[in-house]
């Protein structure tokens, strides 16, 4: 297992409280989705202005959550993914 620096950890660890407190009803608890949506696990580093997009204006049943999550919560939210996606 990777050691992750503390101010990352920090990062990471406030992107699953943000993850728990907007996404986890669709996306599933711990990033583990129920097959109705998009395993956000797949995403891959190379995916980020993806996500990025994605979130900031929504797609298919996905609401736009730009001017509700701020850059920052963005960001906290892509690492915690990140830090759980099958390809490091």
């Amino acid at each position: 297992m990777q050691t992750v620096p503390a101010q990352n950890r920090a990062m990471i660890d406030a992107g699953e409280a943000v993850y728990n407190d907007y996404c986890f009803t669709c996306h599933g608890e711990k990033l583990v989705s129920s097959g109705q949506t998009f395993d956000l696990r797949r995403l891959m580093a190379s995916d980020r202005a993806r996500f990025e997009n994605a979130v900031r204006m929504g797609k298919n049943q996905m609401p736009p959550w730009n001017g509700v999550l701020t850059s920052e919560q963005v960001e906290q939210i892509w690492l915690f993914v990140r830090d759980n996606a099958y390809q490091k």
